[in-house]
C-alpha cells in the first residue's frame, strides 16, 4: 500500500493502518488465536502500519500486537503507541473493565500522567508489554483535560526523546479539533491522530485543523472513519461516536448510502477513502477484531469510486463543496 513520511520525521505510514483497540477486547472478548489471525491477515493484505495504546484492554492490545509482530522484520512496519495513562496494579478480587469499554479483568487502574517522568516511564512500560526495542510514533493520548501539563511538560520531554533517537515521530491523538490545532500551531509535532472529526458525517476538522496541518507540514492520520459504526451499517440502533445515533444522523447516513448505491459503491468504501482526499491526510486507521474485517477494510480502501459519485454527494448537500475528494476525481479534471 502507498505510504507517506510523517511530518518532519522519518517514519512512514501506510494509507491504511490496523487499529488494535479490538485486540484489547474492545466491547467484546476475542481469543489470542483470533487476535493473531487478525494481525496475520493485515500483513497478508499489505498493511504495514499498526496502532495500539496501554489504554486498550489494560495493556492486552500491546501484548497481543507485539507478540504478533515479533517475528516480522522490524524495518518493514511502522508501530505507534500512546502515552498519558500509566497502568498501576490493583490488589484484591478484580471486577471487569467494561465501564471503560473493555472485556478484560480490571487488574490495573489507569493513572493520568503527563509529566516528563511519565513520558519516559510510559514508553518503557509499553516496550516491555510489546516485547520490542522501539516504537516509531508516540501519541499524547487524549490530553483534553491536561492541556497545560501536556504542553509544558509532556511534549518537551518527547521532543528531547525524539532528538535522542528514543522515539521517531511525536503526535497527539484525540477526538476533538481545538487541542490538536493548538499543538500544530505551538509545537513541532509530526502527526495528529484525529478520531471521528473528518468523516463523511463530520467534517469539523476541515475548517481549521487540516489547513493548519497542511501549512505547517504536519501529517494527519484519521481514525473513526465509520464514526463507531453508523457509516459501516446505518440502521436503527447503530451508534455514532459510541452512543445511539440520533434520527437526524441516521437519516444523513442513509442518504449517503443511497447515493453510493446509485454508483454501485459500498458506503464503507466511501467512508474509508473520503479522508484520503485531503492533502494533509497521510492515512486512515481502522480497528478490526477478525481477519475477515481486515480483508474487507483493505478491499474497501482499493474499491474504485467513480468521480461522479463525489460530485453527486456535493450537489445533494451531503458533502461540503470545499472538501477535497480522492485523487481520481482531481486527476480527471473535476473540481
Amino acid at each position: 500500500m502507498r505510504s507517506t513520511e510523517l511530518g518532519r520525521s522519518a517514519p512512514a505510514i501506510g494509507e491504511l493502518s490496523l487499529g488494535a483497540a479490538p485486540l484489547g477486547n474492545l466491547f467484546h472478548a476475542i481469543g489470542d488465536e483470533d487476535a493473531a489471525a487478525t494481525v496475520e491477515a493485515a500483513w497478508a493484505c499489505g498493511i504495514r502500519s499498526f496502532d495500539t495504546a496501554p489504554h486498550y484492554g489494560l495493556g492486552l492490545s500491546e501484548r497481543r500486537l507485539g507478540a504478533a509482530l515479533r517475528t516480522r522484520p522490524r524495518d518493514r512496519y511502522t508501530l505507534s503507541t500512546k502515552v498519558g495513562r500509566l497502568l498501576r496494579p490493583l490488589t484484591g478480587p478484580h471486577a471487569d473493565d467494561r465501564a471503560n469499554g473493555f472485556a478484560v479483568p480490571a487488574t490495573h487502574q489507569r493513572v493520568w500522567d503527563f509529566t516528563a517522568r511519565g513520558m519516559r516511564v510510559g514508553i518503557e512500560e509499553s516496550l516491555t508489554r510489546l516485547g520490542l526495542e522501539r516504537v516509531d510514533i508516540v501519541y499524547l493520548h487524549d490530553p483534553d483535560d491536561h492541556e497545560r501539563e501536556a504542553l509544558d511538560h509532556a511534549y518537551p520531554e518527547l521532543e528531547r526523546m525524539r532528538a535522542e533517537g528514543t522515539v521517531g515521530a511525536i503526535g497527539v491523538g484525540t477526538n476533538q479539533v481545538e487541542m490538536p490545532a493548538r499543538f500544530i500551531r505551538d509545537t513541532d509535532v509530526d502527526v495528529v491522530l484525529l478520531a471521528g472529526r473528518y468523516s463523511l458525517l463530520d467534517q469539523s476538522g476541515l475548517a481549521t485543523l487540516l489547513p493548519q496541518a497542511e501549512r505547517r507540514g504536519v501529517s494527519v492520520v484519521v481514525g473513526g472513519v465509520f464514526n463507531s459504526g453508523l457509516l459501516a451499517d446505518p440502521k436503527p440502533g447503530a451508534t455514532f461516536d459510541y452512543a445511539p445515533a440520533s434520527a437526524r444522523m441516521l437519516e444523513q447516513a442513509l442518504a449517503l448510502r443511497s447515493v453510493c448505491e446509485e454508483f454501485a459503491v459500498p458506503l464503507r468504501a466511501a467512508a474509508l477513502q473520503f479522508p484520503l482526499g485531503h492533502p494533509a491526510v497521510a492515512g486512515v486507521v481502522v480497528g478490526a477484531r477478525t481477519a475477515a474485517e481486515v480483508v474487507d477494510a483493505a478491499a474497501m480502501t482499493k474499491h474504485r469510486i467513480p468521480p461522479d459519485m463525489w460530485l453527486a454527494l456535493r450537489s445533494r448537500g451531503l458533502l461540503p463543496r470545499n472538501a477535497p475528494v480522492p485523487d481520481r476525481c482531481r486527476d480527471e479534471g473535476r473540481p
